[in-house]
């Protein structure tokens, strides 16, 4: 059935104009990634939405319910992972061969941006009380704003080479929109090119155990570092600032009014 399935998908997306670069599962069980060659960024942006609803109606035809949750299950988590070049007149700004762990000025000022401007900004990037769940440790989605070359334990992990050099950027998570996660992510590295920030350390080991800044743990908290950031209201305006502080708040309210699985469960087992 899946490989029927993902045959079908890919066919769909090749005569869209979406060849696929890689399909391959994952660690968790129905857990599967799919990549695509890099483009431009809207074109990107435009192209992951039409892949989540060739996922969505191809799926309901076969009968299976596939899911972009950022965490479906406990100690699963689903990644949208971005990977961000930085090039001006043809040539990357990002890489400077011999100098140290091979990055620019200008690719150390962008990852400390990274790591200055998303804490205020993950609304854009971790939309839902379930976003902050896929947050933890061993799960290889970052719980704090570490960088490393090939380090998928890292938020930010330097890939490539040369001028292939480039920036995967890991907070985000598969429900996140990716316009908005795009968004966040240039205004971080806008913000820290014209800050000029000293970038720290990199981590060649276990960032799980490293410090560093540390990732929104809760809705809550990330809504409050958006609505007082402010990189939020320079880069996006007040309007926009209000506009998804409120559907934060909506989504709070709506969570607070739940009962969960293992809510029910744990009472449940104590009857």
């Amino acid at each position: 059935m899946s490989d029927r399935f993902f045959r079908r998908l890919q066919r769909a997306l090749a005569g869209a104009g979406m060849p696929v670069e890689a399909i391959k599962t994952e660690a968790g069980p129905g857990q599967v990634e799919v990549t695509f060659p890099y483009g431009g960024a809207l074109t990107a942006c435009d192209r992951h939405l039409l892949f989540n609803h060739a996922v969505r109606t191809l799926a309901s035809r076969a009968g299976l319910a596939p899911t972009f949750m950022a965490a479906p299950e406990t100690g699963q988590a689903n990644g949208l992972h971005l990977h961000v070049p930085l090039w001006s007149k043809a040539i990357s700004q990002l890489n400077e061969p011999g100098s140290e762990h091979e990055l620019s000025r200008t690719g150390q000022h962008a990852i400390a941006g990274l790591f200055d401007g998303l804490p205020e900004l993950a609304l854009f990037y971790a939309p839902s009380v379930n976003s902050y769940k896929r947050f933890t440790p061993g799960s290889f989605a970052p719980t704090t704003f570490t960088w490393g070359h090939d380090n998928r334990t890292c938020a930010v992990r330097v890939v490539g080479r040369g001028e292939g050099l480039h920036l995967e950027i890991r907070v985000p998570g598969a429900d996140a929109n990716p316009y908005l996660a795009l968004s966040a992510i240039l205004a971080a590295i806008d913000h820290g090119l014209e800050r000029r920030f000293a970038l720290g350390p990199e981590e060649t080991g276990n960032a799980y155990r490293a410090g560093g800044p540390p990732v929104p743990s809760t809705l809550g908290q990330a809504l409050t570092a958006f609505q007082n950031s402010a990189l939020a209201q320079e880069a996006f305006g007040a309007e926009a600032v209000e506009h998804y502080a409120r559907l934060a708040r909506l989504e709070l309210d709506h969570d607070q009014r739940l009962v969960t699985d293992a809510e029910r469960q744990r009472w449940l087992a104590q009857a």
